[in-house]
């Protein structure tokens, strides 16, 4: 994988595009790298993965557009498919993914950020889908995730126009979780950047979801993901399905047995060190 690396911290997976004087913009080996580092994602010790970029001014710039310019419509319509192949098993990876976004997330940045579970950023993160400006349309799903999280309106303007918008109002409109600044101390010295505080934050959450009952967290991202495809009624047929799948689990005994213990007596409640599914 030359242009993307991964390691583990516990039962967290750190993946980083690492593609820094091109501003981690996609291109067709950034792309293979991504799947080959997804892959090489060991489930039965990892139960959340970070999705970041290398160095301090970008996530992930866009694709690369000098490999797409002299693209044929064929080519064009084969490249889209596998920027889309890639960030639909991101999507539906077993586990959740989390993406720690600094700088620019522009086209193919944004898309592959929608494609992850969770987005936080840095205050210096910027968003667009810019390719209308550029002759094409968004085409690693920013058409499709765009509308479903932040609402067809909204998702529209931001498509039509090709205007970037800074990390406030990325979270105003709902596409990050959250947005995280430098903390300076009371001389006015910075003691941590947005960026180590952003990456920070995102190892904690992950840590917090790598400690819950593996099988109940991959069960409730499969719901939310499958029910958001299908009618309300459909939803929660899938979630009665996936609910009822977590009973006579290990996790789930343990999980409720140490819940009554403390109920009837706080004194013999302990940590429950839940089995990877």
């Amino acid at each position: 994988m030359s242009f993307v690396t991964y390691e583990t911290e516990g039962a967290v997976g750190i993946i980083t595009i690492s593609r820094e004087k091109a501003l981690n913009a996609l291109n067709s080996q950034v792309l293979d790298d991504i799947k080959a580092a997804f892959d090489a994602v060991d489930l039965n010790t990892v139960r959340c993965l970070i999705l970041t970029g290398a160095g301090d001014k970008s996530f992930v710039a866009g694709a690369d557009i000098g490999e797409m310019s002299t693209l044929t419509k064929a080519e064009g319509e084969a490249f889209g498919k596998k920027g889309n192949d890639v960030f639909l098993s991101i999507e539906k990876f077993p586990i959740p993914v989390i993406a720690a976004i600094n700088g620019f997330a522009l086209g193919g940045g944004n898309e592959i950020a929608m494609s992850c579970d969770i987005r936080l950023c840095s205050d210096n993160a910027v968003f667009g889908q810019p390719e209308v400006g550029l002759g094409i349309t968004p085409g690693f799903g920013g058409t499709q995730r765009l509308a479903r999280l932040v609402g067809a309106g909204v998702a529209k303007q931001l498509v039509y126009t090709a205007r970037n918008i800074k990390a406030a109002e990325a979270y105003r409109i709902g596409l990050v979780n959250e947005v995280f600044s430098a903390t300076v101390d009371e001389a006015g010295n910075v003691t941590a950047t947005a960026q180590e505080n952003l990456m920070a934050a995102a190892k904690k959450m992950a840590a917090g979801i790598a400690a819950n009952a593996p099988i109940a967290v991959r069960a409730s991202k499969k719901a939310i993901n499958d029910g958001l495809q299908v009618s309300i009624d459909e939803g929660v047929a899938i979630e009665e399905k996936l609910f009822g799948s977590c009973f006579e689990s290990e996790d789930q005994k343990e999980g409720m047995a140490n819940f009554l213990r403390k109920k009837d007596d706080p004194a013999k409640v302990k940590h429950v060190a839940f089995k990877n599914a």
